[in-house]
């Protein structure tokens, strides 16, 4: 049996080593088409801070590590693929056999249709060659510009304002993060990092970029304003790589549709990670949850069916976790609540604390905090377990910080 996996993320590494445990005598090929070896995206911004060479973000630092578990390794892009025929067409020419296919190809930054948007001034921050050009022009006193304020944003900003950048953020929603923060949880982190010395701007977006008088780029706000920086990077969103999939029968979404086996709508092809979306734990509808954890358990799941093994995942439930200069946010599962479902708010901003519990009847199905980071596990346990509160509920509602309590005392019978 052959298993070809395309994409060397953590996805496509976990599938390789756990194909390998359940399938010992089988061959898999994984397949990255970036030069270097496999690495964590998640660990580009230790990088721009200086706390770790390239090598830290290696995924395996172990040298060797595929070659002595028996995975062939090889350097690519999927430019086709023929489901019937189970063969792949890469960019260099030549074709691969499968007997098992793995899409574990990720995502790619999405570049808004902005004039200007290809000067060489402007930078996505996703690869390792992006970092090394975002550390070339991220100098100690330089403008830059970051164009989005949601997750893939706000995990870059410290690392930018460690380089000593003066760095003012656009966010076209109404606050920081809002596809997985509530209202005031998002502002809240948005007057937080302003007092770190970071100027946010929201409802606006850049509507042109052009070469400046005396500076790389000047930036022109859909608000009117005009920003001269030496740098722009554009965090506004990512899409699932799947081009190489057109006129083949696997759905595609918003990612690539697939089963509680991770199995696409084409028997013996599989996906995981970023480029997947999977029925999520709750609704069941098909949701795209681009976390690294998230990334490995679908990758076990697919693996183990992939070797003919019996696996399924329970669900998504979407979980962000997420470190805003110093302010530790978290959101689970349906945070914005459920149609007849009901609710409860706490700020207390003096304290950088806050937190948000839906409930649907006596079940919790979503959360969002602010600077609660001791036990806030017990809340996707709850989230997860789909555990039946009881009088607990009526208890949150009155005192939702008393959730370790409520997950430690419904683990208990007659509690």
């Amino acid at each position: 049996m052959k298993h070809i996996i395309l994409g060397n993320g953590p996805a496509g590494v976990v599938a390789a080593e756990t194909l390998r445990r359940a399938a010992p005598a089988d061959e898999i090929l994984l397949v990255g088409n970036e030069d270097a070896p496999p690495y964590s995206r998640m660990a580009i911004p230790y990088l721009l801070e200086g706390n770790i060479d390239e090598s830290g973000t290696y995924l395996r630092k172990a040298d060797g590590h595929f070659a002595g578990l028996c995975i062939a390794q090889q350097r690519g892009r999927a430019v086709a693929v023929n489901s019937e025929k189970q063969t792949i067409l890469f960019d260099d020419g030549h074709f691969e056999s499968y007997d098992r296919l793995l899409i574990a190809t990720g995502s790619h930054p999405v570049r808004p249709p902005i004039p200007g948007i290809d000067l060489p001034a402007v930078q996505t921050c996703w690869t390792l060659e992006d970092a090394r050009a975002i550390a070339d022009l991220a100098r100690p006193g330089s403008r830059v510009l970051q164009l989005g304020a949601g997750f893939i944003g706000c995990i870059i900003m410290e690392s930018l304002v460690k380089r000593g950048v003066h760095l003012t953020v656009v966010e076209l929603g109404d606050r920081m993060v809002p596809r997985m923060m509530t209202p005031e949880a998002g502002s809240m982190i948005k007057r937080w990092v302003e007092k770190q010395g970071v100027r946010v701007v929201t409802r606006a977006g850049v509507e042109r970029i052009e070469p400046g008088a005396s500076t790389p780029l000047t930036v022109t706000l859909t608000t009117g304003d005009q920003i001269d920086c030496e740098l722009l990077i554009v965090a506004a969103g990512v899409a699932p790589n799947v081009a190489f999939l057109e006129g083949t029968d696997v759905h595609v979404a918003k990612g690539i549709l697939v089963d509680d086996t991770m199995q696409t709508s084409v028997p013996g092809i599989y996906a995981a990670g970023d480029v997947a979306e999977a029925p999520d734990l709750f609704s069941g509808r098909h949701l795209v949850a681009a976390i690294q954890p998230n990334a490995a358990d679908q990758a076990r799941i697919a693996a183990l069916n992939m070797a003919g093994q019996t696996a399924r995942m329970s669900g998504v439930l979407a979980i962000n976790v997420l470190d805003s200069m110093g302010m530790i946010s978290s959101s689970f599962g349906e945070w914005q609540g459920v149609a007849g479902g009901e609710g409860v708010e706490r700020t207390d901003e003096a304290r950088g604390r806050y937190i948000s519990l839906q409930f649907d009847g006596d079940v919790l199905v979503g959360a969002t905090s602010i600077g609660l980071t001791d036990h806030v596990g017990a809340l996707r346990g709850l989230i997860q377990a789909r555990t039946r509160l009881g009088p607990w509920k009526e208890r949150l509602l009155k005192t939702p910080t008393r959730f370790v309590e409520a997950f430690i005392a419904c683990q208990r019978p007659n509690s």
